[in-house]
């Protein structure tokens, strides 16, 4: 029996991040592992924070009844009121832990949020380059996505997103340090857009939402902060993972926030709890949950990442190829040389990588063509190996 045409028609552009890891596994079975230079999937190879583990055990010996069982939707109070405080703290405000609603992931969270705001045909403002998926996932939920162009630094060209606001304006989804840039959208940026929607809001009747996707916001270099978005704009809703600040990118643990301003909280936050249940999830990890209570506070050693990308940013120089410098994430967005004055083809250039056994992930893929994304959650030394692969993939391009 055929599947669902929707469905036949995403898996033919299905997610080219892990076609490229699968691709990746070949190679490294043909050519041995340590030839091939893998930096295609953004998967945390850095060791969670030492107090993980201690945790981990503790909460795995509890025999108290139930503690493997349910609980409500929204997660245990316990830990909602702990990473409430965490969302305190990084956004400048204060919420409680019933403006919590614990996810399977940053993408749980998405999904349930989106499907609790969207009506059909209502839009989300996103801009580009993005995390791929955010196009399946507003689809998903019968919305869509509206993708506006950056200023060429990657930041935020707040009069793209004016332009495409509209009445069908639901949301605008933003995602810093952003996946693939690794741009970190700057405070005055941030304050700009709020104010932008609050005018639009006003003018319409419609505040949209400020949904902010940030389960980097831990993993930023040279002394660079997050800037907190929840107290500048009254309408926020923060989606968070504890995949890299606590690289636990399997245990899929993570959480949706309310702004404490927001007009019709609750019913907001009981469509969230709501849709979390049928979507499928049911719950986030009680294994989970019950850990967090404990490391909501605590990260991983963000030096590590920072070694490499210096690590990186070498071997890309020495080999003559530009790139957008990265404010924080694990990856590197390099830019395709031209031929004959036109665009680099990501597409070709990436392909020709592979014959180096270098494996990227082309930009169209994100919403950017004549670029590649290069992660670097790999060991240092692979990234240094690699260096005489680069230069003469580039030489021979």
């Amino acid at each position: 029996m055929p599947i669902a045409n929707n469905i036949k028609d995403a898996l033919s552009g299905s997610s080219m991040i892990r076609k490229m890891f699968e691709e990746g596994i070949a190679l490294k079975k043909q050519h041995g592992a340590d030839n091939v230079f893998d930096f295609s999937l953004g998967n945390p190879d850095v060791p969670p924070p030492p107090a993980f583990n201690r945790i981990l055990r503790e909460c795995a010996a509890a025999e108290a009844p139930g503690v493997h069982g349910y609980m409500p939707n929204a997660g245990f109070l316990d830990t909602r009121e702990a990473v409430a405080r965490k969302v305190s703290r990084d956004h400048s405000t204060q919420i409680g832990g019933t403006e919590v609603v614990m996810a399977v992931g940053a993408a749980g969270a998405l999904n349930a949020v989106l499907k609790a705001i969207l009506n059909p045909d209502d839009e989300v403002i996103v801009s580009k380059p993005f995390f791929m998926e955010y196009r399946q996932y507003v689809a998903n939920h019968r919305g869509r996505l509206v993708e506006v162009s950056a200023q060429p630094d990657f930041n935020l060209d707040l009069d793209s997103i004016k332009t495409a606001l509209s009445a069908k304006t639901a949301a605008v989804l933003i995602n810093s340090p952003n996946n693939p840039t690794g741009r970190v959208y700057p405070a005055e940026t941030l304050a700009g857009l709020s104010q932008l929607l609050l005018e639009h809001g006003s003018k319409s009747g419609r505040f949209p939402y400020l949904i902010t996707d940030e389960p980097y916001r831990e993993l930023v270099y040279d002394g660079r902060i997050t800037p907190p978005v929840m107290s500048m704009y009254p309408h926020s809703i923060v989606v968070y993972s504890f995949s890299k600040s606590l690289s636990l990118p399997g245990e899929r643990i993570g959480f949706a926030a309310v702004g404490p301003e927001i007009d019709d909280k609750e019913n907001l936050l009981a469509g969230i709890i709501y849709t979390t249940r049928v979507l499928g999830y049911v719950n986030a990890p009680a294994l989970m949950q019950r850990c967090i209570v404990s490391l909501a506070g605590e990260k991983m050693d963000a030096g590590i990442y920072a070694a490499r990308r210096a690590a990186f940013i070498e071997v890309l120089n020495e080999a003559g190829l530009a790139f957008a410098p990265p404010e924080g994430a694990f990856y590197i967005f390099a830019k395709v040389p031209s031929k004959d004055g036109k665009t680099g083809d990501d597409a070709a250039f990436s392909a020709h990588l592979k014959k180096h056994l270098i494996l990227s992930v082309p930009g169209s893929a994100f919403g950017a063509s004549g670029w590649i994304r290069l992660a670097y959650c790999v060991n240092e030394k692979t990234i240094r190996a690699s260096a005489p692969m680069f230069k003469k993939a580039v030489a021979t391009y």
